[in-house]
Formats: structure tokens, sequence, C-alpha cells
């Protein structure tokens, strides 16, 4: 069953020092990702599971590399960042960790189906959901600019800040490719673990400092949250 998601991007910046120092401009990012993190860890999961896009569908094996520092980033760029994040979490990670490659072309139902199937590994299942938005947001993105691209990231973002499974599930998968959203296929796989459940959802941070989109939120099922808990302010960049 799941407990709780929380959803983080993964911009090699993301890790400090990696770029001459560059990194420091993704400092609230990074501070961010680890509070939604945090928030995960304390759901007392008793297994964790890290989904994001990968070149087969599946468990990852073998050794995680960090990106930058041993080479090539393995599995890949986002399961590596999102070992990496649990890694630098405060306090041990006692419960056990699956990284799951999802392929950017899988579709929207088998994404479900995935997610279903996570959701049901073990009792108390978290999920952190590694994914950008699209890469598209400006001439400085690596797609470049595309007029769809705001589109997509309003409706990626309204599902995210509301909760909403079904609404991550209508995310057009054509577009998500046209746009360069890396995250689509992960969030989808979000989207079929949470199905059946109502969630207390909080989007912590927006934004798209380099012509790419980063989001940050996470998932509670309402029966676990109380109605006079404090709402999370959301802290963006502003979007060129």
């Amino acid at each position: 069953m799941l407990v709780a998601a929380a959803i983080c991007p993964h911009p090699p910046l993301l890790v400090p020092g990696l770029a001459a120092g560059a990194s420091e401009e993704l400092d609230d990012l990074r501070v961010a990702c680890d509070a939604a993190v945090a928030l995960l860890l304390g759901s007392s999961p008793s297994l964790v599971v890290v989904v994001g896009g990968a070149e087969s569908l599946g468990p990852a094996t073998g050794p995680v590399a960090i990106p930058g520092r041993s080479g090539r980033p393995t599995p890949s760029l986002a399961l590596a960042l999102g070992q990496w994040l649990l890694d630098r979490a405060e306090g041990a990670v006692v419960a056990p960790v699956l990284l799951f490659g999802v392929p950017a072309d899988t579709a929207p139902a088998r994404c479900a189906a995935i997610g279903e199937a996570l959701a049901g590994r073990a009792a108390r299942v978290a999920l952190l959901v590694m994914g950008d938005g699209s890469a598209r947001r400006s001439a400085k993105g690596p797609g470049g600019l595309s007029p769809e691209a705001a589109a997509y990231d309003d409706r990626l973002e309204a599902a995210l800040r509301a909760g909403d499974p079904v609404a991550l599930t209508a995310l057009d998968a054509d577009q998500g490719a046209r746009v360069l959203a890396a995250g689509r296929a992960p969030v989808q796989v979000l989207a079929g673990a949470a199905r059946g459940e109502s969630w207390q959802a909080d989007l912590t941070w927006s934004g798209a400092p380099y012509g790419v989109t980063y989001l940050v939120a996470t998932w509670q099922p309402s029966r676990m949250t109380t109605q006079t808990q404090p709402a999370t302010m959301t802290r963006s960049r502003p979007r060129p």
C-alpha cells in the first residue's frame, strides 16, 4: 500500500560542486528536495521505491554512480540522483530500497499498471518519483522553446498540487515527448500507485531556471493528515 510519495526533479546540478559552483543556484531546490525526502521517510515505510526514467523497464541492478563523479551515471541519471537524495537524508534509511526504471516511451496505461504493482509490493510503500517537467520552456532549454511546453507544465503542476491521480494519468504521452518531459512516465507510475485513495498534496517548489521545469511535491493519504495541518507555501522562481 502506498503511504507517501515525493516528487523531485533530477538536474545534475542538484549535486553540489559538479559545475564549478554553479550548483549554488539550485540551493533552494536542493533544500526542498531534502524536505520532501524527509517527509517520505517519516512515513515509516517498509519499502522505498525510487522510480525514474531509464533505458530498461524494471529493477536496476549493479552499482549506482553519481553523475560527474564516476563517469556515466548508472543505472540512469534519474535513479542515481534518487539514490543520492536518499543517501544524504538525515538518519539512516532503514527500509529496503528498490530502484525501478521506466523508459520514456512507456504508455500511460502501462505506467499505471506498474504503479499499482509497485504499491502492492509491501505493506507500507513510499514512492520517490524522479522526473522533470518540460525541457522546452525557453530558448536556453535543451530542446529550445516550444509553444506547448507551458500548457503541459501547467497541467502537470495542477495535478501534483491537487494530489490528483486521474489528472496525472490524463497527461498526453505524445505531447510529453514533444516537449521533452522526462518525468511523464514516472509521474504516471505514481498515478497508478495512488489511485483509489484521497491525497493531501503540497507543491513546495516550482520553476524553470534553465529552460527546464523542476517541481517538488509531496503526497500523503488524507486519512493520515489533519484538516488543521498548515499549508506549505510554494517557493517559485520566475519562469523565462
